[in-house]
């Protein structure tokens, strides 16, 4: 690699011909419309939504490749596969000449374990075999992406969970709609000061529920002229967050990707055996956590340490 051709603050790679890399996420609305270009390569493409890869596409040329482990049915399989113009090939660790010896022999082993685990079967299914598997493990499932939030959708509030440097702020805006609740990203960044945060929420009127562990930040965000409440904890409010949001199918809006990622990947621990716990991981939760504080607000109240559970 000739370092003197790498552009770290654009992150484009240049080659001696003319040719270039540019390196970007999928979620940078700047990029989808911008210009155009060859050649596409999406990676881990189903934490993208249709749309953003659609407005890739059409700006490309010539060749678009896409790659992902099938965890479950996406834009993949429903809008491109079966298509005259479109190959579809499945590749597993066999494919890999390259691949190294204990690499190989972790995949083995989990394809022993699948014999006896059904943990282990979906896993070898996704991750070996390259097949479509079924999600397990995860704390939701009672969801499905939609195009918008309906005009007739009432509003009940917006969800805060503070972040800086090594985790995002995440704010998601929730309403109810034919008994259902929908979710609508609205921050989600790493780096943002509270001015900053206060800036993007000002753009309507919001009842917002925040992380209580951050007094001071709910306290600078209502100087700002927002209406901010800390969200009520206690040793059992996570678990009992969950089963308030359980009950009732989310609706989550396309341009939520990040949502949408945490969802996919937010899940129950399990001990060395494989078997689930009742805790969740202490990760991709920081949309989980934002959704929990307003859905917790609107839809329980504390009664002598426990949860009276309304409906919607």
């Amino acid at each position: 690699m000739d370092y003197s051709a790498w552009n770290k603050s654009t992150l484009t790679y240049y080659f001696a011909n003319g040719s270039f890399i540019e390196f970007f996420s999928g979620d940078q609305p700047d990029k989808m419309r911008g210009a155009r270009r060859d050649v596409l390569f999406v990676n881990e493409a189903n934490n993208i939504g249709w749309e953003t890869y659609y407005q890739l596409a059409i700006r490309t040329r010539e060749f678009i490749y896409i790659d992902f482990n099938p965890t479950a049915e996406f834009w993949a399989h429903t809008e491109l596969q079966g298509q005259s113009y479109v190959d579809f090939i499945i590749l597993t660790y066999r494919d890999n000449e390259a691949l190294e010896a204990s690499i190989i022999n972790e995949f083995k082993k989990a394809e022993e374990k699948a014999k006896t685990s059904e943990y282990w079967a979906n896993w070898v299914k996704v991750y070996v075999y390259g097949e479509i598997g079924s999600l397990q493990g995860v704390v939701f499932d009672n969801w499905k992406p939609i195009d918008s939030v309906p005009n007739d959708a009432t509003y009940l509030g917006t969800g805060l969970d503070f972040g800086f440097t090594n985790d995002p702020s995440a704010a998601v805006d929730i309403y109810k709609h034919d008994g259902k609740i929908v979710v609508d990203e609205v921050i989600y960044q790493k780096g943002l000061l509270n001015s900053q945060i206060a800036n993007q929420l000002k753009n309507k009127r919001r009842y917002i529920v925040a992380d209580s562990s951050e007094p001071k930040s709910i306290h600078e965000l209502n100087t700002y002229g927002l209406q901010v409440f800390a969200c009520v904890k206690g040793a059992d409010s996570i678990l009992h967050g969950i089963s308030i949001i359980q009950e009732h199918e989310l609706l989550i809006t396309k341009q939520s990707l990040n949502v949408i990622k945490e969802l996919r990947a937010y899940s129950w621990k399990r001990d060395k055996t494989g078997a689930t716990l009742n805790t969740p991981i202490d990760d991709f939760n920081h949309a989980m956590d934002a959704l929990r504080y307003i859905v917790m607000d609107k839809f329980g109240t504390r009664n002598s340490g426990s949860y009276s559970i309304g409906g919607i």
